[in-house]
């Protein structure tokens, strides 16, 4: 007697684009204000790294904040920039 093993068709998962959110140095927000907001923004953020992401963006003009799908990528965004800070987003390529 034989037996058919009929094998399931795979299934290929496409992964949705990630996008980069960006936090751009600004002369009007205190470092600790900036801080603060990214803590109450971005979910899982430790303040060592809202820190160190403040400092890059204070240094050197810019610093990424988290790489996500566009619709989280848009909201947190838009979400720093209710509370006055300056955020980009763009495709991580």
């Amino acid at each position: 007697m034989s037996v058919e093993i009929l094998a399931k068709p795979s299934t290929v998962r496409k992964l949705a684009p990630r996008y980069k959110v960006l936090l751009h140095n600004d002369d009007f927000n205190s470092m600790e204000y900036v801080v603060g907001i990214l803590l109450k923004t971005i979910p899982n953020l430790t303040e060592p790294q809202a820190l160190n992401v403040m400092m890059e963006a204070h240094n050197h003009g810019l610093a990424l904040v988290i790489v996500c799908a566009l619709e989280h990528a848009e909201f947190y965004c838009e979400t720093l920039q209710t509370h006055g800070l300056l955020s980009t987003i763009e495709p991580d390529e």
